[in-house]
């Protein structure tokens, strides 16, 4: 139970964090975006994970995880993890050669190794979901093939995360939630501070934040969005469902049958979910 209201915690300090949000002039459509782009975007999120995992190992030893009542492999597992995000940047950057994107400056917003193991189940969690909604981008069939390989990796890293250091269910439904580009940068843009100006650009825009108060599933949950959007409908992305459910008097009631890590987003209608159609979003719910 304790882990399970700090990891609440932690997505409701990235609402926070998502305030001021970096945005690009470009949006990803699949006229956009080729093999070379798809791997950058997929190495945009390696270096940002590499960076996590080697900034907190080096900040917290054994005896900061032993304080905060983890056993030792906990922070073992954590090194195993750290070994793969370093190993799929090298890979990438091997692939894409001179065209590699380099690593970005970070701040994550994590002080202890509860926080900063609630914020990785969270990250693998995109991290997944990035992957899954990339996948229809990849032309080359080797690709596609490395792509998959690191998916899964991701996968379970997230499930073990999960499961074993914050003390909740190790997945969701069924199937993972898929997430397109530009809803994977509004989620991870908020931990770039900075990147060399001589990284490719990447066809991709932060969507305005949206944050959803006390959003417990069964009851009503106050939507926060700019005033000028005025959303109509809140889209709950779980599995490869899609939930509309209208927004009245500011609030929105959320689905019962949420299960694992789930994404909302905000839009003025209650059939398309698409780019086009999305105003704010996403925000990040736990279950």
């Amino acid at each position: 139970m304790f882990r399970s209201l700090f990891v609440s915690t932690v997505v409701a300090s990235l609402t926070l964090c998502a305030v001021a949000l970096p945005s690009a002039s470009l949006n990803a459509r699949a006229t956009d975006i080729d093999d070379i782009t798809i791997l950058n975007y997929a190495l945009t999120l390696e270096h940002l994970e590499n960076n996590f995992y080697h900034d907190a190992l080096a900040k917290f030893d054994q005896k900061a995880f032993q304080k905060a009542g983890y056993p030792d492999y906990v922070r073992e597992r954590i090194v195993e993890i750290a070994a793969h995000e370093r190993s799929h940047v090298d890979f990438l950057a091997k692939a894409l050669g001179s065209k590699a994107t380099q690593p970005c400056s970070y701040k994550f917003p994590y002080n202890d190794p509860e926080s900063f193991l609630a914020l990785s189940g969270i990250i693998e969690g995109v991290g997944t979901s990035a992957y899954s909604g990339a996948a229809p981008f990849i032309a080359n069939k080797d690709y596609l093939a490395a792509a998959a390989t690191i998916l899964t990796t991701e996968a379970r890293h997230a499930s073990w995360v999960t499961a074993a250091a914050n003390k909740m269910a190790p997945w969701g439904k069924a199937f993972d939630t898929p997430l397109g580009p530009n809803e994977v940068y509004t989620l991870v843009a908020p931990f770039i501070t900075s990147c060399p100006k001589t990284n490719p650009k990447l066809p991709v825009r932060a969507f305005p934040t949206l944050t959803l108060q006390n959003a417990a599933p069964g009851q009503l949950a106050a939507v926060g969005a700019p005033s000028n959007l005025k959303p109509t409908y809140i889209v709950f992305f779980n599995g490869l469902e899609k939930t509309f459910v209208p927004i009245t008097n500011g609030k929105v009631k959320i689905p019962a049958g949420l299960k694992g890590q789930t994404y909302a987003i905000a839009t003025k209608n209650s059939t398309d979910a698409s780019d086009d159609a999305i105003v704010a979003g996403p925000a990040i719910l736990v279950y």
